[in-house]
This record gives C-alpha cells, structure tokens and sequence, in this order.
C-alpha cells in the first residue's frame, strides 16, 4: 500500500499539467545528497488516451523514460495500466547538470498520480522517482522545493527539507556542451583517502548546517571539493577559473552543477560584477541568474 496524502481525496481527471522546479545537486561535497531546487521550469502536460502506452509529443527520444517511469509508477501504486498522451516544454537545459530528466520523471509520475486518481504521496513518488535516477538529490528539491538532504534509509529515501531565503542567488554559467552523467561518474576514483573522505564529510556537513541554520554567511570557503570536482574538471577545463573567477568578484563559494557542465556560484548580493567574471573564462556560455524555489513541482 503506497503512502496517501490525507488532506484530500482525489478525483479522476482526464488532462493535468504539472510545473516542476530544476536544481542543482552535490552542492561541492555533498555527492548524491544534497540539493537546491530554481526558478527554471519544466511543464509536463499529459492527458489520458484509449491507446495503451507513452505517447510523447515532440520528444521521442523520452518515450523510453517515460515508460518505464509509466510502469514503475503502476506497479507502485497498484493501479491499472492507462493510455497517456504527454507533452513536455520549458527552458530547463538538457545534460547541463541541472535535473533535466528528474523534472521529466517527477512531473510525469505527479500527473499519472493525478490522471489515475491515485493518493500516492509526494514521499512514495521521490521513492519511485529515485529508484529510476538512481539517486535522490535532483528528485527531492524536484518535489518538495528549498535545500534538500536525501539518502537511502532501511530501502526508502529519508528527504529533509529547508526553505532557503530570496536573498540567494545562484549565478549559473551554463557551458555550450553538455556532459554525459554516465562519462562523468567514470572519472571518479574507486577509493579515497582517509584525509580526502574526512574532508568531504566536513564540507558537506558544514554546508548542511548554513543551510538548516539560515546562517549563509557560513558558506564562505566550503565548496572546495576533493569527491568528485578535481576529477571531472578534466571534462571542463576551466571550472576551477570560473569558480575562483566567480568568488573574487564576491560570491559565498562556487561549485560544479551535478555532474555539469553548468557551474553555480552563490551570492546574497548584486550579481552582474559575478557574472561578469564568471562569463570572462568562458565566453561561449550563456548565463543565468536563479533564485530558490521552495514549493516543489505544482499542479497549474
């Protein structure tokens, strides 16, 4: 039996359209663990069809995902097997490090959970979602919004969720190339050293409690990552001069997107002089000022 949502009991629709939240996840040491939902949208529309299967409009290359997203969401929810029709949109970059698919997967998991008058609430649909990411940091700030810490726990994700205040800001340089997931989790080593894993569980302990704390002063220098930046750095030459670049000109620290190519710095102040730094180490990069969102995905 899935986990239900009591506020509400659902009814049976026949088109719904859901606006997921992208985030960045890692957040420099805190691999597979920690994430910040944006204020950069996918939209997925999906509506109930008599033909049994994933239809998807304009994006084939996704049916694949989506139907296996389909099916796992069935067997999930112990709920029949239906005909869907599904549109995606939106400005969320592809390959970016910025939870592209986790949009896709969340937002169509929640509209299946909407179209079949399931109750399934929006913890069991991180389990279903992070079982297909194999992962839980882009699915968490996907579905609940604000700064996320999430692992697996006895066979399910334990997610805890902060709001984050508006005052900031991620500058996001957003490379012309993509990086493969898989590619980038290549380049990381087997093993670490004793002094390294120590210092990835300091970091992303410190960074945990600025967050949870609200003290985001204390953000300053916790970013310098030894898990898994220096290695995938080899795909993107010029990440740790964008970083450098971006903090000189007075972010609170900066980091490696997922496993990138974006590169976010964050700041509690005006960003144009960020951007601008950040943008001279790469000039054929697009760049983007986001904010945290703290709902998660919502029905529009």
């Amino acid at each position: 039996m899935p986990n239900v949502e009591p506020e509400r009991q659902r009814s049976i629709m026949d088109h719904v359209a859901i606006q997921i939240p992208a985030s960045t996840s890692n957040l420099g040491s805190g691999f597979d663990t920690l994430g910040l939902a944006v204020k950069l949208y996918t939209r997925v529309e999906a509506t109930l069809s008599p033909v049994i299967g994933v239809q998807v409009e304009a994006a084939p290359g996704l049916a694949g995902l989506l139907s296996e997203a389909a099916e796992a969401f069935f067997k999930a929810a112990n709920s029949r097997p239906t005909g869907v029709r599904v549109k995606l949109s939106g400005p969320v970059p592809v390959a970016r490090g910025l939870g592209y698919s986790a949009t896709v997967r969340v937002g169509f998991l929640a509209a299946l959970n909407e179209l079949t008058g399931s109750r399934c609430s929006r913890a069991a649909l991180l389990n279903i979602a992070a079982a297909l990411e194999h992962h839980p940091d882009n699915a968490s700030p996907s579905i609940f919004g604000g700064f996320t810490v999430s692992a697996m726990v006895d066979g399910a994700v334990r997610c805890l969720r902060f709001a984050v205040p508006d005052a900031l800001k991620l500058v996001t340089l957003v490379p012309s190339f993509p990086i493969s997931t898989e590619e980038a989790r290549k380049l990381m080593p087997s093993s670490y050293s004793k002094s390294d894993a120590a210092h990835g569980l300091n970091r992303s302990a410190l960074i945990t409690a600025a967050f949870s704390s609200g003290n985001l002063e204390a953000l300053r220098g916790v970013f310098d990552d030894r898990i898994h930046q220096p290695y995938r750095a080899k795909l993107i030459p010029r990440l740790p001069a964008v970083i450098h670049a971006g903090e000189s000109a007075g972010a609170l620290g900066g980091f490696l997107s997922g496993s990138g190519s974006a590169i976010v710095c964050l700041a509690l102040q005006e960003t144009r002089a960020i951007e601008a730094a950040m943008q001279s180490q790469l000039p054929e990069s697009e760049m983007l000022v986001l904010s945290v969102d703290n709902e998660g995905y919502k029905i529009i």
